[in-house]
């Protein structure tokens, strides 16, 4: 509770965090908009493919052109400007750079960069949560090993949530399930880039307008993000997920503690302790008033009579029974509250959420029939989408993980809604993500991960 008075006193120390950032979109751009008003923190480097598209949205979120003038990272550390190059080997090995932040959006490049970037002893921020949906417990063992720090990315839904769960279990609270919201129909699954803006609420041409990515936005229709981020949820808050994937049950904020609870008083839970998603529509389409669409949240139970009636004179919102409640985040506001991730690290060597375990995965599941010899093309795309999944389940049947299936070939016929294997498919074996997968997979079952490391 005392991030920005430690960064003001940073600052007038004249000390700064020096920090890379590889990937200048959306995400990227709303964290620079906070970043002029954060001086406490340095971006030294910014990286991207096309480094004049970064340059145009540095210039969108508000610097002017000489904060990002530096030719060298050296120039910029020297000047507190900002060098933007394509050359992210550079930012990462550069010795001034701190801590890394990935937010390439490609699972299999995040895996690369984070790597490359423990080997070079550096703290990373991983906004790619689709790399952490199939690695992370991985990730996270890497980066113990290397004595550096990796965290999930504060702003994103996974972080937030994991950040109600802390404050629910260091009160001493029984964690009953915690998530985020989606707006969801069962037959949004089957979404594709193309039919992305009929649910959505936008037509065609506004999408154009916007420059919206259909594909992009389709992962979030379709269940993949939101499965996803349960996963990530689920790992890093040692939380289980459901036998047969999200119920997506509908319900407003206050119905949340009603659905929350086990099964045989009325609720939606296999256990306590699980991952879940909340829709913002009724089962026949419907708006449902005071959603929880953009936010988190955490289920509680009061394991007491006396907790049950403090709940009750505190006139604390729970179910009918009385013993179970919600705390909730409303909006997250992704990009824009990233510096917490970046503070949290740099001034108090603590990750903002992280894979402790390997509980929930994200398999690949077909949206419709597809042929073999069909190349998948991956989150959000128009032939699979993806399903949360008990880890011991995906391990022990070979599920294919929706983060390594973009661009894999089919090597048999499948039929829709069929849950892909790694013998289904050819794929790419002798990659850093298989890699880090497969030592992700040798932790099923293993004690949770601890940080910082004893």
């Amino acid at each position: 509770m005392n991030l920005f008075t430690r960064l003001e006193a940073h600052y007038r120390a004249s000390k700064t965090i020096p920090i890379a950032m590889i990937g200048a979109g959306k995400f990227a751009t709303m964290f620079l908009a906070q970043l002029r008003k954060l001086p406490a923190i340095h971006l030294a480097c910014l990286v991207d493919l096309y480094p004049e598209n970064a340059k145009k949205n540095l210039e969108l979120a508000g610097w002017p052109d000489e904060a990002f003038s530096a030719s060298t990272i050296d120039d910029a550390l020297t000047g507190k400007t900002i060098c933007v190059s394509d050359d992210w080997q550079g930012a990462i090995n550069h010795p001034g750079i701190e801590i890394i932040i990935e937010v390439t959006g490609d699972p299999l490049a995040a895996v690369e960069h984070i790597s490359a970037a423990f080997a070079a002893k550096k703290h990373v921020i991983n906004v790619t949560v689709e790399a952490d949906a199939f690695c992370g417990a991985g990730l996270a063992a890497a980066a113990r090993q290397a004595g550096v720090i990796y965290s999930m990315a504060y702003g994103d839904q996974p972080a937030l949530a994991a950040d109600l769960t802390d404050w629910a279990r260091a009160c001493g609270f029984q964690v009953m399930a915690a998530g985020r919201g989606h707006k969801w129909m069962p037959h949004y699954r089957h979404s594709t880039p193309d039919t992305v803006w009929d649910h959505w609420g936008l037509t065609a041409e506004q999408a154009a307008r916007g420059k919206l990515n259909p594909k992009m936005f389709n992962a979030f229709l379709d269940g993949s993000k939101p499965a996803i981020e349960s996963a990530a949820i689920a790992n890093a808050c040692m939380l289980k997920a459901p036998k047969e994937g999200l119920a997506f049950p509908p319900g407003a904020i206050e119905d949340i503690p009603q659905l929350m609870r086990p099964k045989e008083i009325g609720g939606i839970l296999e256990n306590s302790g699980m991952v879940e998603v909340v829709s913002c529509l009724t089962k026949d389409g419907q708006p449902i008033a005071n959603d929880i669409r953009k936010g988190v949240w955490v289920a509680i139970e009061a394991d007491s009579e006396y907790m049950k009636n403090c709940f009750e004179e505190y006139s604390v919102t729970t179910d009918d029974t009385g013993r179970y409640m919600a705390a909730h985040k409303k909006w997250h506001m992704i990009g824009l509250e990233l510096a917490i991730s970046v503070a949290s690290i740099g001034l108090r060597g603590e990750p903002t959420g992280y894979a402790r375990v390997f509980n929930a995965d994200v398999v690949a599941v077909a949206k419709s029939h597809l042929r073999a010899g069909t190349i998948l093309d991956g989150e959000g795309g128009a032939t699979i989408y993806g399903g949360l999944r008990p880890a011991h389940t995906s391990v022990k049947e070979g599920y294919l993980p929706l983060g390594l299936a973009n661009h894999a070939k089919l090597k048999t016929d499948i039929v829709p809604d069929k849950i892909l294997t790694f013998d289904d498919v050819e794929i790419d074996r002798t990659s850093k993500a298989f890699a880090m997968r497969s030592a992700t997979q040798s932790l099923l079952g293993a004690p949770p991960l601890v940080w910082p490391a004893p």
